[in-house]
């Protein structure tokens, strides 16, 4: 089948695009001139627009059995704060709009913030988010999109919905392996700040694991179907200690109180948008920090044989990456 595939330069979307061509997939990517190609599977097509571009979209996805939609902006903080309406919902309006017009299957990845909180639960994509209060535009903008999303697959479009829990493993060290760039950092002698106690629980999922199941949505899944791509549901004080095990570094020791990370997060944020220059921390950052975000994949392993590995196989695999790779020193790993 050929598949239009939006995001590809991103983390996740690199590693999709090399797992829908091993299960034999055409790809054609959508790209802006700028964007960085290399290492994605030989003998893609390159379809220049953007997925804010309604008219470019809809072209690039003639002729394509399916459009895997992963392009969003995933960050906490941008000069201009329309950016996450304009390219996380709009361009799920156009990815949807193009699909339509194309015929075509819309596998669309989502994120597990779009589900909200869960509280003492585990969230399998059943419920909606809840609504306000949202604690970050990136938050707000997704719960909006997967709202649209449901709306169209309700009304009879073939949609399928991702909902991939916090990312990790080998690949760009972009926003979107927040996760290993830790990593690297603490192995490299700058531990990271906590905040809080560390001790919500996250689901934390292998990016070879998350892109295989991308590959498996979209050849089984069911117009309509919602599959959370997670991992496992633990902690980062937990996640820290198994580094500290498989690298032998000693713990972060700096934790900061939440409301003190709240306060600098805040200030931090006004000086972004007095000077234009991004804040290391938000006072939206600090509030999903306070928050349980534990996910459940059973339906997808049950549906469409989704496998995650466990937590320390995959740290094993990133720590090993980024030795190889230079990123860290031998004697770290």
């Amino acid at each position: 089948m050929k598949v239009l595939l939006t995001g590809a330069t991103g983390f996740l979307g690199r590693t999709v695009g090399r797992h829908l061509a091993n299960h034999g997939h055409a790809l054609r990517v959508l790209a802006r001139p700028a964007s960085r190609l290399e290492g994605l599977p030989e003998g893609f097509e390159v379809a220049a627009g953007d997925v804010a571009d309604a008219l470019s979209l809809r072209a690039a996805a003639e002729g394509c059995g399916a459009v895997v939609h992963m392009a969003a902006l995933a960050r906490t903080w941008v000069p201009d704060p329309n950016c996450f309406e304009g390219v996380n919902v709009g361009g799920l309006v156009n990815a949807l709009a193009a699909a339509r017009a194309a015929g075509a299957r819309l596998v669309y990845t989502s994120s597990f913030v779009a589900l909200g909180p869960s509280g003492a639960l585990t969230l399998d994509g059943s419920r909606p988010h809840p609504g306000p209060p949202f604690r970050t535009a990136y938050e707000r903008t997704r719960a909006r999109a997967d709202a649209l999303a449901r709306e169209a697959a309700a009304g009879g479009q073939d949609v399928v919905t991702l909902y991939p829990g916090v990312i990790y493993g080998p690949g760009d060290m972009t926003h979107g392996n927040s996760v290993t760039r830790m990593i690297a950092d603490h192995l490299n002698g700058r531990p990271p700040t906590l905040v809080g106690s560390a001790d919500r629980r996250w689901s934390y999922a292998f990016v070879e694991d998350v892109a295989e199941g991308h590959a498996l949505a979209l050849e089984t899944g069911r117009p309509g179907d919602r599959f959370v791509l997670g991992g496992e549901n633990t902690t980062l004080a937990r996640l820290l200690g198994l580094v500290r095990e498989i690298a032998g570094t000693p713990p972060p020791r700096l934790r900061l109180p939440y409301g003190v990370a709240s306060v600098l997060g805040r200030a931090q944020w006004l000086w972004a948008e007095l000077t234009g220059l991004p804040p290391q921390l938000t006072h939206g950052e600090v509030d999903v920090f306070r928050e349980e975000w534990a996910c459940d994949s059973a339906r997808a392993a049950r549906e469409l044989g989704y496998e995650w590995r466990p937590l320390a196989e995959g740290l094993r695999e990133t720590v090993r990456w980024l030795r190889d790779t230079g990123q860290v020193p031998r004697r770290a790993a």
